[in-house]
């Protein structure tokens, strides 16, 4: 445990609220271990990502402007979601241009981090440490990679982690087929490239495959499941949390 630091509010996401909590409680256990204080805003609704996806940007505007009244007073925000954290950050100077919220709309893109890039901002990547066996590979999510410059965060996270081997395909990163609404309109398509996607962590021996984003992990474990592949499918959070014995 270390020495309190300054507050942290928690985003957290509408597939972590209503799928997958364990991934909120990992990141609590993480940042706490660390010395921050945590706290929720329970009046959080979702960031407005699959509206604004979806072209129906007055639905988005709405829940949007809900967020950024949330977290307006906040000086830092901590999500577990490279997609929405950069719905946050890209697309709400946007979303909000002209509107009489546009300049907290801005300053909320600026305090807004995903997991592992707050880790590295705040440099403690390198004091993590913890064992985790098997043989275990990495899934970047296209929006962490392309709309937040996510790529070695993660990876310098997971090498902080004693006692796995690397089981990792070639030509990173590669689409898991999701991408929000994309996997509801073109499903065969997206079943398909989930499948290709998980073979190939499969065929290196991984029976571990990491994500830092929830869709991604949703997408995997469904497609998982009907295949009858086994693997586990952890986000980072959990990840770290169970190697650090949290």
């Amino acid at each position: 445990m270390h020495k309190t630091k300054s507050t942290i509010s928690l985003f957290i996401p509408c597939l972590v609220d209503q799928v997958y909590p364990n991934i909120g409680f990992a990141m609590v256990k993480i940042l706490k271990h660390f010395g921050y204080q945590v706290k929720y805003n329970k009046e959080q609704t979702c960031c407005g990502q699959p509206a604004f996806n979806a072209g129906q940007w007055d639905e988005a505007r709405k829940v949007a402007s809900n967020f950024v009244e949330v977290f307006k007073d906040d000086e830092i925000v901590v999500g577990p979601s490279g997609s929405c954290v950069g719905m946050v950050r890209n697309y709400y100077k946007g979303l909000f241009k002209n509107d009489k919220i546009i300049d907290n709309a801005i300053s909320m893109g600026k305090k807004v981090f995903e997991f592992s890039e707050f880790m590295e901002k705040e440099k403690l990547t390198e004091k993590i440490s913890g064992k985790f066996s098997g043989h275990v590979g990495f899934h970047n999510s296209c929006h962490s990679y392309r709309e937040l410059g996510i790529a070695e965060q993660p990876i310098k996270i997971m090498n902080q982690i004693e006692g796995f081997k690397w089981a990792q395909p070639e030509g990173e990163p590669v689409c898991c087929g999701f991408g929000g609404l994309f996997s509801f309109k073109y499903h065969q398509i997206a079943e398909t490239m989930a499948k290709t996607r998980l073979e190939m962590f499969t065929n290196c021996g991984a029976d571990t495959i990491v994500s830092n984003d929830p869709g991604c992990i949703m997408h995997m474990l469904q497609e998982a499941k009907a295949l009858n592949i086994d693997v586990r499918i952890l986000h980072l959070t959990e990840f770290v949390a169970e190697a650090m014995n949290l």
